[in-house]
This record gives structure tokens, C-alpha cells and sequence, in this order.
């Protein structure tokens, strides 16, 4: 209706808002459509808390990586409403401005929108933007918690992993280098197991999510970045960077922590092979010593997160995702 009556610049600012409820709205239909493997998530959760009270160690690892997610959610949900709160400010200050001018011709909403009624009037603007402030706040802290989420999973699987090296390396004590608890290799090579079907629940979750996010977000950088860009020389241009900016810094720190997930569960489950490897099972009993040779050959088999099952999640892909959105601004910039 408005596509040749606006800017290219406002076109893309509708264009950015518009892909990030779409982004938000894709990936609660992928978690209900794979609520099942996120149940069976939760189920093995459980079952790790309950098995780690045997050990001082399993509770001290599973308790410190607990408490390191809960940070991690309040500073992304505290970085999400910052961001709401940011974007809104903007049109609160405006509205009383006109409040005091008494001007109601040339109000504006939080979210640009046709409604079928006069939204010029008093009682009526307040009622919309409160709502489109309070809708913004729950899309705002249901997309923050479904990135926790990942880092969460992410950090329990670290703690396991870790609790698994420590095993490793305690199954051949250096003080008594004959004798080799039998029933602790297969507790081990069973802790391995379910370390790694946890890894495919992660990434049965989180798969499609990472490619719908990784694509969309790649343009959303590319829109907010042009949307700031071309409000320079403005007379409002400190505004409209203000609002964009949180925006655009929320929107990259969302997609590196996708990244930095899929690095960081790389990396620990190539640690479980360095422990195995630095233990001494070349001087046990050499059913023993077979077995922990499997595990070494199976950890070489990274646990990792894909984009749609294409490519792994890695710092690398954060930088390419940079370069990319770069290019597509550069373009936008040209034509306009």
C-alpha cells in the first residue's frame, strides 16, 4: 500500500522489523514442531543433576556451569529490553512533546502500521503504543531466551565433557598401573554415549533454527546497518542511530553466539580425546586399552551444530556472515 509513497531508507527500516518477527515466529514453530526432542532434552538434563550427587566434583562442575547460565540469560534478556526500552524512547519523548504543542496530526507509532480505526486520538495513540511497547517486550525476551537456551545446553554439555575427562584420566592411576576397574570403562564409555546422543538433540533442535537465523540475519545486518548509514546528514539522525544501533548490535551478538556455540562444543569434544590420549592406557590390560582406543577414534568425530545440516557453526562462519552483510550494504548503498 505504501511501497512507492515512502523512501528506500524507510522501506528498509519496515523491511528489518518485519524479518525479525518473522525470525521470532519460525523458530517457536521449529520448537513446537521439535517439542519432542526437547522433552527428551530436559529428560537427560534430569538425569545428569541426579547422577552428579554421587560425586563432589559432578556436583561442583554441573553446579558452576548452572550458575554461569543464569548470568548469561539475565545480561541477554537485560540487553534485550535495553534495546526495546531504546527503540521506544524515541516516540514516548515525542508524544509528549505533542501532548504539551498540542499537536495530534503528525503522531507516529513505535511499529509503523495501518489500523482501521483513528489512532490520532488522545486515548486511543496511548492505548496502541503501550500494547506495541508490551508486544515488543515479550518478542524481545522470547527471541533473548531461545538464544540462552542454546548457550545453556551448550554449557551443560561442557560440564559433562568434563566430567568425563576427569573420569578418563582417573581410570589408569599412575600408583597402580595393573589393575583397571572393569565396571568404571563401561560407566565411562556409556557417559561418552550420552554425551554424544545430547550433542544430536542439540543439533536435531537447533539445526534449522541456525540456517533461518544465520540467512535472515545476515540481511537484517545488512538493513539496519543501511537504515544508520543513510540517516547521517539528517535532522534526526541521532535519533534514528540510537534506535537502530542497539538493534544492530543485538542482532550481531545474537548471531555470534550461534557461532561461538557450534566453536565451543567443537572444541570440548576434541578435548575428551586429548584426555584419553594422555592417560596412561597403554599399560593396562589390553581389553582395557582397546576400549579407550575406540573412544579416542570416536571423539575424532567432532560434536558440533550445522546450519540445516549444510555446514558446523565456527567463528569462521561469523566472520563470513560479516563480510557478506557488508557486500549486500555496499550494493544497497550504490543504488540509493
Amino acid at each position: 500500500m505504501h511501497f512507492y509513497l515512502i523512501e528506500f531508507s524507510d522501506r528498509m527500516k519496515i523491511l528489518g522489523s518485519a524479518m525479525a518477527y518473522s525470525i521470532l515466529l519460525t523458530r517457536l514453530l521449529i520448537f513446537w514442531y521439535k517439542q519432542r526432542t526437547f522433552n527428551k532434552i530436559l529428560t537427560m538434563m534430569a538425569i545428569d543433576w541426579e547422577k552428579c550427587t554421587n560425586s563432589k566434583f559432578s556436583m561442583l562442575t554441573t553446579k558452576c556451569n548452572a550458575k554461569l547460565s543464569q548470568r548469561f540469560t539475565n545480561i541477554t534478556v537485560i540487553l534485550y529490553l535495553t534495546n526495546v526500552t531504546l527503540f521506544s524512547s524515541n516516540i514516548f519523548i515525542k508524544d509528549m512533546d505533542d501532548v504539551i504543542t498540542s499537536n495530534v496530526s503528525t503522531r507516529s507509532l513505535i511499529i509503523d502500521m495501518d489500523l482501521p480505526f483513528d489512532v490520532n486520538r488522545r486515548f486511543v495513540y496511548e492505548s496502541v503504543i503501550i500494547v506495541q511497547f508490551l508486544h515488543m517486550l515479550i518478542c524481545a525476551n522470547g527471541m533473548g531466551l531461545i538464544n540462552a537456551l542454546l548457550i545453556n545446553l551448550v554449557l551443560h554439555i561442557s560440564g559433562q565433557i568434563d566430567i568425563l575427562r576427569k573420569s578418563v584420566l582417573e581410570l589408569f592411576p599412575k600408583e597402580n598401573k595393573c589393575s583397571t576397574n572393569r565396571s568404571m570403562v563401561k560407566r565411562v564409555i556409556k557417559k561418552h554415549q550420552n554425551i554424544i546422543t545430547f550433542s544430536e538433540h542439540i543439533e536435531d533442535l537447533y539445526s534449522y533454527i541456525s540456517m533461518v537465523l544465520l540467512i535472515s540475519d545476515t540481511l537484517l545486518i545488512c538493513c539496519l546497518g543501511f537504515t544508520m548509514v543513510t540517516s547521517i546528514g539528517r535532522p534526526n539522525a541521532s535519533e534514528s542511530i540510537i534506535r537502530n544501533f542497539l538493534f544492530y548490535l543485538a542482532v550481531n551478538i545474537e548471531v555470534f553466539i550461534f557461532c561461538f556455540a557450534g566453536e565451543y562444543l567443537s572444541a570440548k569434544s576434541k578435548s575428551i580425546g586429548d584426555a584419553a590420549y594422555d592417560s596412561l592406557w597403554y599399560e593396562s590390560d589390553f581389553r582395557d586399552s582397546r576400549n579407550i582406543l575406540l573412544l579416542i577414534l570416536r571423539s575424532q568425530n567432532q560434536l558440533t551444530i550445522t546450519i540445516g545440516k549444510i555446514m558446523n557453526l565456527s567463528l569462521e562462519q561469523f566472520t563470513n556472515i560479516i563480510k557478506t552483510s557488508a557486500s549486500y550494504l555496499s550494493i544497497l548503498l550504490a543504488m540509493y
